[in-house]
């Protein structure tokens, strides 16, 4: 275990003392949003991020630790056992290595090596491979001959037959040849040269065939070099046959390592152990390392995918919610009709129609007419458009309609990625079993403008729509990923524990399925949760959940004032002697003018002082100031806020030079989509993005950001806009 803390700790630049105190967390049951927020002192204050990349490497560490004693008992089993293989396993770094130090003693199937060692051939390879003997090799092979030996029956069979002396060699190379192509030192210097001077190299399939792969059709970059987005495209080019890939690899300098290592000077076995040499390359060797560079090549792409994913899904999580107005939302359509849904500022469902401004019908006055009177009954602030098929079309009628509203109103362009698929759940049945499946999908999309967080995780994070190959990647892998960036963004804000639906609540610290479930039967049943150890009478939420979701769960109008923040239970009492050391009590985190007084007083606190008067430690004390001075505020505020547009853009009114002010929408490892507020997002290439060199995208935007962006190419007939930030 010793060493896995240290692994860890250097992997992370963290203290060894951090990862020990860490896994004793995680091995305890905590999960991973608990120990960021409320076990600061016994981590060092690590962040979500941080604890989850540490859970799994921690997992891969001891899996590999796990598979190590495996092979090295099954090496044990066999007698073969050596102080060599001791060494070589324990400095093992990874699973690949382990698995070609296991390579010659796996129980292997039928091959002409195995053929060979079955006629007794071993003998005859030593005597090749130490290169002493001076007899011709022909003769001595001679010896192996047993045709004669056999009964009738047993000559009918090949495996077991050697007739004559060439028959004899061969055997004796093909075992040569197995056992070059088992080596672990030889094979890790290969991969260690094709990472170093290896090229992946692609062909088209039908040159004459149109493709989004045309690039690839003639392409060759270097395996170091090569970024994970291109290895995703690569992959999925050759999976739909488009494409025919290959690893050119240094095979002169591969061949003449393993020829110096095995050739002993000139002799009569010169030539023959070349010839196998080559052949143990080609017919073993290469075939299974080409396999596992691109497994390597495409796990790390993988990895670098889920990761942009996640970091793209974690800010559309936590995009600022728009609070206290009366949204329509406005799900585009053509022939079936443009779904209309209005909702209060609560969320409840006031009015749902379905209108026909768009071909084929083109009804714009009577779509007028319907929505004007709808914005005038409901008082309607905000309209919320989807963003998918005939969004531009609806845009420019919105646009023209609210001219003529008796109100202010102002439209969004809202994602609408995993409406349908959210209208058809049976999580939507449950919420609206008297609604058309296709109104379902309007009411996601204006209460995404409401609250994002609350609606998004109704969905499966894959069908977010932010990610780049999301359906291309390891997908129990993809799925865990997210769920823990669903968790971390649902625990960084905080859950109204007597308005959430059980889907919010699932992904409590703590909280699964059957308990969010409960929850909200308890509350039916009850009424109003009043406190949090009310929690504690839910069925199945035992003192161990409510210790993990007690902090994340906010009570807004209940008993203890202390429950609209994130101050955990656990703290209570030292959070009430700090009010009362500054002459306030908890009720009065209730009053504005109050409030304001325990501001300033709580500004000029001396941290290190009071924590040690209170007991407890200094980065839990900063987080208690933190959420008194603040009571209930939630943390997106801070995050930008949508654009709200009140008339149209089209792209050809689009001029090269135009400055403009657009909404990230996508970050993906080449750049980022940027909507400008035309039919299609533009694109900001990574080259766009600054003066300086950028390694990573993601280090200048995030999704939901604003930015102030020029246009710098136009291609009308693609329906393509190019854009720099360098503005």
């Amino acid at each position: 275990m010793e060493k896995i803390i240290k692994i860890i700790a250097e992997e992370l630049n963290i203290k060894t003392s951090q990862v020990e105190n860490t896994i004793k967390l995680i091995d305890e049951g905590n999960t991973i949003p608990f120990i960021a927020r409320y076990r600061k002192e016994v981590t060092g204050g690590l962040s979500d991020e941080t604890l989850r990349t540490l859970g799994e490497r921690l997992n891969y560490l001891r899996n590999l630790e796990q598979r190590k004693q495996e092979v090295l008992n099954s090496i044990e089993e066999q007698g073969k056992l050596t102080d060599e293989i001791l060494q070589a396993v324990a400095i093992a770094k990874t699973l690949a290595e382990v698995e070609d130090i296991y390579r010659p003693y796996k129980q292997k199937k039928k091959t002409r090596a195995t053929v060979a060692k079955a006629k007794g051939l071993e003998p005859l390879a030593k005597i090749i491979l130490e290169q002493k003997e001076t007899t011709p090799i022909t003769e001595i092979a001679k010896q192996y001959i047993n045709i004669e030996q056999l009964s009738e029956e047993e000559r009918k069979n090949k495996d077991k037959v050697v007739a004559t002396a060439e028959d004899a060699i061969q055997g004796a190379l093909d075992i040569i040849a197995e056992d070059i192509s088992d080596n672990a030192k030889y094979r890790k210097e290969i991969k260690r040269q094709c990472y170093r001077e290896g090229f992946v190299q692609t062909k088209a399939s039908n040159p004459e065939e149109k493709s989004n792969y045309e690039m690839y059709y003639d392409y060759q970059e270097a395996i170091k070099y090569i970024p994970s987005h291109r290895i995703l495209a690569i992959n999925r080019g050759e999976k739909e046959d488009f494409l025919k890939v290959k690893l050119e690899k240094p095979e002169e300098k591969i061949l003449t390592y393993i020829e110096k290592d095995i050739i002993k000077g000139k002799t009569q076995f010169t030539e023959m152990l070349k010839n196998t040499i080559l052949d143990s390359f080609k017919r073993l060797i290469e075939p299974s390392i080409d396999r596992e560079i691109r497994s390597v090549l495409t796990e790390k792409a993988e990895e670098k995918a889920i990761k942009v994913f996640g970091q793209n899904s974690k800010q559309l999580l936590l995009g600022a919610p728009i609070k206290g107005k009366t949204v329509m939302g406005f799900d585009p359509a053509y022939r079936t009709g443009c779904k209309i849904a209005v909702i209060d500022e609560t969320g409840k469902v006031l009015d749902y129609t379905t209108v026909y401004p768009t071909e084929p019908q083109n009804d714009v006055e009577g779509a007028k007419k319907e929505l004007l009177k709808l914005i005038e009954k409901d008082k309607i602030d905000m309209i919320a458009i989807g963003n998918g098929t005939a969004s531009r079309e609806s845009e420019m009628f919105v646009a023209d309609m609210i001219k003529e509203a008796s109100r202010p109103v102002h439209y969004v362009i809202v994602s609408e990625a995993g409406a349908s698929v959210y209208s058809a759940s049976k999580l939507a049945t449950e919420e609206y079993p008297d609604i058309n499946v296709s109104i379902r999908g309007a009411i996601s999309i204006a209460r995404r403008l409401q609250d994002p967080l609350a609606e998004l995780v109704k969905i499966d994070p894959k069908a977010i729509g932010v990610g780049q190959y999301q359906h291309d990647v390891n997908q129990k892998k993809l799925a865990e990923s997210l769920t823990g960036v669903v968790e971390d963004s649902v625990n960084k804000v905080g859950v109204d524990v007597n308005t959430a639906t059980p889907s919010l609540l699932s992904y409590v610290s703590g909280i699964n399925n059957t308990i969010a479930k409960n929850i909200v039967k308890y509350r039916d049943e009850n009424g109003k949760l009043k406190n949090r150890k009310q929690l504690l009478k839910v069925p199945k939420l035992g003192k161990v959940a409510f210790e993990q979701c007690a902090g994340f769960l906010r009570i807004l109008d209940g008993d203890n004032p202390l429950e609209i923040t994130a101050v955990h239970p656990e703290s209570y009492e030292a959070t009430e002697k700090l009010l009362a050391n500054l002459g306030f009590q908890k009720e009065d985190l209730r009053e504005k003018e109050k409030l304001e007084e325990l501001r300033n007083k709580l500004k000029s606190i001396d941290i290190e002082k009071t924590a040690k008067e209170l007991e407890i430690g200094e980065m839990t004390l900063t987080d208690i100031i933190a959420e008194l001075s603040k009571p209930g505020r939630d943390p997106r505020e801070d995050m930008p806020k949508p654009i709200l547009r009140s008339d149209v853009l089209k792209i050809e009114d689009l001029k090269e030079g135009m400055v403009l002010t657009g909404t990230v929408r996508n970050v993906i490892d080449f750049g980022a989509f940027v909507d400008i507020g035309v039919k299609h997002d533009g694109l900001v290439h990574i080259s766009e993005m600054s003066d300086k060199f950028i390694k990573n995208p993601s280090d200048i935007v995030s999704v939901g950001d604003i930015v102030k962006v020029k246009v710098i190419k136009i291609d009308k007939e693609r329906q393509k806009v190019g854009l720099s930030m360098k503005v």
